[in-house]
């Protein structure tokens, strides 16, 4: 996972806060699904960080106990470290990377619990409207395939080429087996820690 160094402008710290301002009314589904929209502006159109953090950003954060959201928060982390000139920079590189996880958390942030929270208040008051429940089982569709094109991200920086059959059969055994057994999760992910402990995956 290399640094990248970059410079960002005041226009391009704003760029930063509208880009994540205006995810957080889209992410349907959790912050998650708008990974592929995140990697495109900030990996390929922008280059302000690279691959390989990006990719650590979203591990790391899945990883750890705690909201799902806070692989955003290492996203402006990243991003800020790398204007800043790193962790070697002193204080500037400090003060740059909390500046990136601010502005990233603010607009992933605050547009969607302030809409949620007025929203969620509405919904419930006209929970039996056809148009409310209509709504409900309409979004099931965008999450999922949000959802399917985030591991697709993730997955393509791996190698998507046929080489690496045996994970993707691997993936949708898995696949299978969350949809139509209960097994519960905790003993997949074991599993696939004890995998890929032994070097199989």
């Amino acid at each position: 996972m290399t640094g990248l160094q970059i410079t960002l402008s005041g226009a391009d710290w704003l760029t930063l806060l509208t880009h994540f301002l205006s995810l957080s009314l889209l992410a349907v589904g959790g912050a998650i699904t708008t990974v592929p929209d995140m990697h495109r502006t900030l990996v390929a159109q922008h280059q302000w960080m690279s691959d390989g953090q990006f990719n650590a950003s979203i591990a790391i954060a899945q990883a750890a106990p705690g909201p799902n959201v806070l692989f955003v928060a290492l996203i402006g982390w990243h991003v800020g470290l790398n204007a800043g000139g790193g962790l070697g920079a002193g204080w500037v590189g400090w003060a740059s990377a909390l500046l990136g996880v601010l502005l990233s958390m603010l607009g992933i942030l605050l547009p969607s619990t302030t809409l949620t929270f007025a929203a969620s208040r509405w919904a419930h008051q006209n929970r039996e409207l056809r148009a409310v429940r209509a709504f409900k089982q309409g979004m099931v569709p965008v999450v999922l395939a949000l959802l399917i094109a985030t591991g697709w991200i993730l997955t393509a920086a791996h190698g998507a080429d046929l080489a690496h059959w045996p994970l993707w059969l691997l993936t949708a055994a898995i696949a299978v087996l969350v949809w139509r057994t209960r097994l519960h999760l905790l003993w997949l992910l074991g599993a696939g820690a004890l995998a890929g402990a032994l070097g199989w995956v």
